[in-house]
């Protein structure tokens, strides 16, 4: 009798240690399976190009830039990097202009579309989430920015490319390396800062 207590002992500790063991796998496998879900959101969110920090131009800024840029009701204004969307919905609300802002924010993106519904300008523009990389502007008349510069040069190919000739690139700040603009203007904000504005016009060549 002694040694089949001890037996079933014996069995009942080992059957413990495979209740115990399963568990740390399956603990192990949740969390193996976590990790790479965590690791492949942290990969998708790192290849998103980001290529210039968020940071809104001033109203009066942004009515010079379109002012330069002889936005009128039949323009088609695309911003890269729209922000809140104020540029084109200054271009919508004071000239009649259509408008599309491109942003990857999504957080952005609602802004925007609040913003042109409070503006009264819903009808005439549009906000897509995207990569302005891949940004299809090959209806745009008018292309907006407020980047920097390896941005700008990362976009040349593509407007010069896409823009049929006449269309301009109006630039808050920054240039596009040796591409010469038709137009630079010089001037200070509203605050006392300076501020510069380049227009380009896209001719047909493209310019890598």
């Amino acid at each position: 009798m002694l040694l089949n207590h001890d037996l079933r002992k014996q069995e009942l500790r080992v059957v413990r240690s495979s209740v115990v063991l399963i568990s740390v796998v399956s603990v192990l496998s949740v969390l193996t399976v976590l990790s790479s879900a965590c690791g492949s959101a942290s990969s998708v969110s790192s290849d998103r190009p980001t290529l210039a920090p968020y940071v809104p131009t001033p109203q009066d800024v942004v009515d010079r830039m379109l002012a330069d840029a002889n936005v009128t009701s039949s323009d088609v204004v695309y911003d890269l990097g729209s922000g809140d969307g104020r540029i084109v919905i200054s271009a919508a609300k004071k000239y009649g202009a259509h408008g599309v802002g491109i942003d990857i924010d999504p957080d952005r993106i609602s802004e925007s579309r609040r913003n042109a519904r409070n503006a009264g300008v819903g009808d005439l523009v549009e906000f897509q989430r995207g990569d302005i990389l891949q940004a299809d502007v090959s209806r745009a008349t008018v292309v907006t920015l407020y980047l920097v510069s390896s941005a700008n040069l990362k976009l040349r190919p593509i407007l010069t490319r896409q823009l049929r000739p006449g269309s301009r690139v109006v630039s808050h700040a920054f240039g596009m390396g040796d591409w010469k603009p038709e137009k630079i203007d010089r001037f200070k904000d509203a605050q006392g800062d300076d501020r510069v504005i380049y227009v380009w016009r896209a001719d047909g060549t493209i310019r890598p």
